[in-house]
């Protein structure tokens, strides 16, 4: 079949600058997610001094919201189609407010404010900011399924969309530490910031080798080598920590590391599988729901992250290690904290605007009938790949949110008791390899192979003609 015939059908092939174009939008989210998502608590309990059982409580209770707000947001995007583009019109629309919200988030004057102010304030400003998140991220993952059905194609923008979200993890991870040193006047802790932030190396590494990588290893062959290297990762960092020294091991300990973030690597892969079990979603109903996928997805996603920040605080607190009483592993200067925030926001939203510039939707999403919430479920308990793809990513991204907060505590390990101690090492290294297991365990049950994707696409495309 000709290219021309090829693209007639959906099979479009894009350049690297469309590619790098959608890859950006995830970079600019995950500048202010991965914020959140390692730094919020932190900043709560330590520089608000609110107390970590209300914190947990607070993400979790933001997250439930999220479980009804996400399937709205979805629905309200699959049954649109805004003259600026279906999916990447939210960039702008929901882009501008997030921008807002994510530099509202940690205002230095909420420090010298009443214990019942700074609730509130944690409250509101943490809920609207997710809410908005959702209007943009739950697009924004969309586009995807309407640039292109090439199978090839969707695995080269998962794998430079998850480039680019590491980039912006990385950026975060060790360049909030470091921003918050700078802006406190106080000394760079270059290891600390070192090991927050070098497991998303291998990314740069693994991602743009994935093509070769998985027609050597097959799908699941490539997802199982990589949890095994997370596995003995997580395994070296708890037997170092349990035995020895962590300072004097630094070496071993960032290299164990980066074999922890290969495992965890796999997170990002479960994107790649998302635009499958829309085109099997197709193929049963006729309709292509991408935002409605991408909203339980991002559920899911969210759920793991969720579940996340609300055990870490909670558990550790009745283990012994208070984090609003322990010695801070970071500044605790509440202006540093709001300008850190501040300029990755910004950086964010130029990204955003740079990404609705490079996207170009192409493919026809929109249903020929409103979707129905009773419909959304319906797909959802159909759809046995939904159901499996929507676990695996609660799994891997609680294992990969349950550390990112105490990761910060690891290289400091010596400074604290030893009950403090143990419940470091449970929380950045047992209970993640153990995820791992069943991470591997959920993808072995999923059916959706490359050659039964290519035999569905055809069916769809005899059927459309």
């Amino acid at each position: 079949m000709s290219n021309s015939v090829q693209e007639q059908k959906g099979f479009y092939k894009l350049s690297w600058l469309q590619r790098i174009g959608f890859g950006s939008g995830d970079l600019a989210q995950n500048l202010i997610f991965q914020t959140v998502a390692c730094y919020l608590m932190l900043y709560l309990v330590t520089v608000l001094k609110i107390s970590p059982a209300f914190v947990s409580g607070l993400i979790l209770a933001v997250r439930f919201i999220d479980c009804f707000w996400s399937p709205v947001v979805g629905r309200y995007i699959d049954n649109r189609n805004p003259k600026l583009g279906k999916y990447r019109s939210y960039l702008l629309y929901g882009g501008i407010p997030l921008t807002i919200a994510a530099c509202l988030l940690m205002l230095p004057q909420a420090a010298t404010w009443s214990m019942t102010m700074k609730i509130i304030y944690a409250t509101v400003s943490y809920t609207v900011l997710s809410m908005i998140y959702s209007v943009v991220n739950i697009p924004y993952g969309s586009i995807m399924a309407s640039m292109t059905r090439d199978n090839d194609e969707v695995l080269k923008l998962t794998s430079t969309r998850m480039v680019c979200a590491n980039i912006g993890q990385i950026v975060v991870q060790a360049g909030f530490p470091i921003g918050l040193a700078i802006m406190a006047h106080t000394v760079i802790d270059w290891n600390q910031a070192i090991f927050m932030a070098i497991g998303t190396i291998p990314a740069f590494i693994i991602l743009p080798s994935l093509p070769i990588l998985k027609s050597w290893l097959g799908k699941k062959g490539l997802y199982y080598l990589l949890l095994s290297i997370g596995f003995i990762g997580f395994a070296v960092l708890f037997i170092i920590g349990k035995f020895f020294d962590v300072e004097s091991c630094n070496t071993i300990v960032q290299a164990a590391k980066v074999m922890t973030g290969v495992g965890l690597l796999v997170g990002s892969l479960m994107w790649a599988l998302v635009p499958e079990v829309i085109t099997e979603a197709e193929y049963r109903t006729g309709n292509r729901p991408a935002a409605t996928v991408n909203a339980l997805a991002g559920v899911a996603f969210k759920a793991g992250f969720s579940i996340a920040g609300w055990i870490t605080p909670l558990v550790m607190g009745m283990i012994g290690f208070d984090l609003a009483t322990e010695e801070s592993a970071l500044p605790t200067d509440p202006m540093a904290w709001f300008t850190v925030t501040c300029v990755f926001a910004l950086v964010g939203f130029a990204l955003l605007l740079y990404c609705f510039m490079g996207c170009k939707e192409r493919i026809a999403t929109t249903p020929e009938k409103p979707v129905t919430y009773g419909e959304m479920f319906a797909e959802f308990k159909a759809n046995k790949c939904l159901q499996l793809v929507l676990g695996i990513f609660i799994v891997v991204f609680l294992a990969s949110f349950i550390s990112a907060p105490v990761n910060a505590y690891y290289t400091k390990l010596a400074n604290y008791s030893e009950i403090a101690q143990n419940a470091i090492l449970w929380f950045t290294c047992i209970i993640p390899a153990i995820l791992l297991i069943v991470v591997g365990f959920l993808i072995h049950k999923y059916p959706l192979t490359d050659e039964k994707l290519d035999e569905i696409n055809k069916a769809i495309e005899a059927r459309s003609e």
